[in-house]
């Protein structure tokens, strides 16, 4: 049987907590900068998140433990079954970064040890027709990448617009037949699409959310697949869910091979007589 790596052991101490936003953020900086912030104070912690050192005490008080040193003794373990030594982590800031996006794919890579789960949901959304594809604010790119993928292997993709336009395109895809709404959730976590999620679920549609780890609302959906987010940069960074999604891509081409190949012959036929491509 594998050994959980040390993300699935982080993650096995966090679930099962009721956590609050900065409480969240501090979780994703222990994920993030393990084994770094197994060595750390609880101020040195606070400083780094940009929260108050009281908050950290209360997010390892949450957790079970009677303050943050115990905290820091329950994660040391854990940092030392880590690939990397703390002095390996203490490198320049944006090889810190890439560092962690391997970690995610890394632990993305074994959570599909097991592809039960991504091939099955893959097959649900390749036999909903429509398939509606919600994403908003930083999580619309996800979005608009998978519906561009899915359009492809898919006879119809409906990616949703925002506001109270998406109750709007939830009811026709409902109307029109469909079962499933695929839906990209990246922090900071829009109050519009917890909405959209919600109206989905009323109509009777079964929901499927790519998120990252920590999602305050996972039990509001059928089906969570999730996936680590760098939080090092100003901007955080998307590779695992990137990747991810296109797993979920593949699943649903092979739910259906025979439509797969029927769809992209044609649309590559499409692509040469109207010359979609520069020559190479």
């Amino acid at each position: 049987m594998r050994a959980p790596s040390p993300t699935e052991r982080l993650l096995a101490m966090f679930n099962g907590h009721r956590l609050s936003p900065i409480q969240r953020r501090i979780a994703q900086y222990l994920l993030d900068h393990m084994p770094e912030a197994a060595f750390l104070s609880s101020v040195e912690v606070a400083e780094r998140v940009e929260v108050s050192q009281p908050s950290v005490t209360r997010f390892a008080v949450t957790l079970g433990f009677s303050g943050y040193p115990a905290l820091r003794e329950a994660l040391r373990p854990i940092a030392l079954s880590a690939p990397d030594s703390p002095e390996d982590i203490r490198r320049n800031g944006l090889q810190a970064a890439v560092d962690g996006e391997i970690r995610h794919l890394t632990a993305l890579r074994d959570m599909l040890a097991d592809p039960g789960p991504v091939l099955k949901l893959g097959r649900e959304l390749s036999a909903s027709t429509p398939l509606t594809v919600l994403g908003t604010r930083i999580s619309g790119p996800l979005a608009a990448y998978f519906a561009y993928g899915a359009k492809r292997i898919h006879p119809d993709i409906r990616l949703a617009g925002s506001g109270s336009a998406v109750n709007d395109d939830l009811l026709q895809s409902r109307e029109a037949g469909g079962t499933w709404v695929l839906a990209f959730a990246m922090p900071r976590y829009a109050a519009e699409l917890r909405a959209a999620l919600k109206c989905a679920r009323e109509l009777g549609l079964r929901t499927a959310v790519i998120t990252d780890v920590l999602m305050p609302f996972a039990s509001d959906v059928d089906v969570l697949l999730s996936a680590g987010v760098g939080s090092r940069l100003v901007f955080d960074s998307y590779a695992a869910p990137m990747v991810l999604a296109t797993v979920l891509l593949q699943a649903m081409a092979d739910a259906d091979p025979d439509r797969t190949q029927r769809r992209l012959d044609a649309y590559e036929q499409l692509a040469e007589r109207h010359g979609f491509f520069a020559p190479g």
